[in-house]
């Protein structure tokens, strides 16, 4: 038997029509709001493609989000945020291989290979692996990460990008805001913020679980910088440069985040 009280002289919704009102209002809410994130959805999808640069392939409002979100990670950036760290028997016997754009190996020929720190005003400095080997050795074991959702634990030893810079009297190039890297070929390029770029988890590498490179993995020189994507690990070092301004990126070229980071 249905009951309603009254109070006042207001009569109160009986059990049942309480439940009704509560479920119509449940209801109506979901359906407004789907139909609110449904319309929001094909504004963005619709939305016009930003215009191709440094970066390109995606939607203005998306990029503009991309971007203050990488301002707001550079502020609060420190170098006091590592990676997680590894012992060596956890590192991957067999390094996953993820892509050669720029590393194809016809013609290539290490022994003849120099990296070109293109230092500015027509002046670059050209060293060989054996004088960046020459440099104090760091390793480091961590979470390798890709963007396509893979991870491994991998073993890299190198020269600290910092003590790199430093020995090489590149500080004053290192105030300037971005890093760019390319593969001698020039077919693979990234850009890097200064900041990432002079982490102390960031180095140059040339060894892999304590061997040298192969070419498949950007012999004889690569990047590994933990803080950052795999995107952004070039292989096979060519040339670095330093700007103030963005330097082109092959994967923000083509949609993806510039800054990358993890």
């Amino acid at each position: 038997m249905k009951m309603s009280i009254k109070k006042k002289g207001k009569k109160l919704l009986s059990v049942e029509q309480r439940i009704k009102r509560r479920n119509f209002i449940s209801f109506a809410s979901f359906f407004l709001l789907g139909a609110a994130g449904l319309r929001g959805w094909k504004w963005l999808y619709h939305s016009p493609e930003e215009t191709p640069g440094i970066t390109a392939g995606m939607g203005k409002p998306l990029r503009r989000a991309l971007n203050k979100t990488e301002l707001f990670f550079r502020n609060f950036f420190s170098n006091n945020h590592l990676v997680q760290t590894y012992p060596k028997s956890m590192a991957a016997k067999k390094v996953r291989v993820n892509a050669h754009i720029g590393i194809e190996n016809e013609g290539f020929k290490p022994e003849s290979w120099q990296l070109a720190v293109v230092k500015g005003g027509g002046d670059i400095l050209n060293l060989t692996i054996e004088e960046i080997k020459s440099l104090p050795k760091t390793e480091i074991i961590y979470d390798f990460k890709c963007v396509e959702g893979w991870d491994q634990i991998q073993h890299w030893a190198g020269v600290k990008f910092v003590d790199f810079v430093s020995n090489f009297n590149l500080q004053q190039q290192a105030t300037m805001q971005y890093v760019g890297m390319e593969t001698p070929n020039g077919e693979y390029y990234i850009g890097l913020d200064m900041e990432s770029a002079l982490h102390p988890q960031t180095i140059l590498a040339y060894e892999m679980n304590e061997q040298p490179l192969t070419l498949e993995h950007g012999a004889p020189l690569r990047l590994i910088i933990p803080v950052k994507y795999g995107i952004k690990n070039l292989k096979r070092i060519g040339t670095i440069t330093f700007a103030n301004q963005r330097p082109r990126d092959y994967w923000a070229e083509r949609g993806y985040d510039y800054y990358s980071g993890l």
